[in-house]
């Protein structure tokens, strides 16, 4: 009897508190699809979620540097929803920032579309050609491997020279 006793408590592991909590909210799914646009005085990041606007605000959590933004959306449908967005191309103002989630009204022959959208205050009124620094750079170097020769064949052979 004690024997039994003994088996099913070394069957009997407690899990970490870690892995309890991550099982509870489900696997992870990265979001790696975003559009954002500008105003004048903002920079918006839309991310489309089923069901966001459902969702409690706390769950909802989208803290920023003025470099940088987190977005971490917890139990959401019994998943969890993680993207980062940094190096962001000019610096972001903390205060006027906000976030909303909501959803957008049906169109014929659409679906509702629930969108959470964060509203970042820029430093500066000035234009942003790209959301980050990475796709700046990205298409500086591209024109500029573009720019260096207008003689057609002169291009074909840096290309060639790139790829050898």
């Amino acid at each position: 009897m004690q024997q039994k006793s003994e088996k099913q408590n070394l069957l009997t592991v407690r899990k970490p508190d870690a892995m309890v909590a991550s099982a509870l909210m489900g696997c992870a799914v990265k979001i790696i699809n975003y559009r954002w646009e500008q105003s004048e005085k903002f920079v918006e990041i839309c991310i489309t979620l089923s069901r966001v606007h459902q969702a409690p605000t706390e769950n909802v959590q989208v803290p920023f540097t003025v470099r940088s933004f987190d977005l971490l959306a917890k139990n959401l449908n019994g998943k969890t929803y993680p993207t980062t967005g940094n190096n962001l191309l000019k610096p972001i103002s903390m205060e006027g920032s906000s976030k909303i989630n909501k959803q957008t009204k049906k169109k014929p022959k659409t679906k509702n579309q629930d969108r959470h959208c964060s509203y970042r205050k820029k430093a500066e009124n000035t234009q942003w050609d790209y959301l980050t620094r990475v796709e700046n750079e990205c298409k500086e170097k591209e024109n500029s491997s573009q720019d260096t020769e207008t003689d057609p064949s002169g291009r074909l052979m840096n290309v060639l020279q790139e790829i050898y």
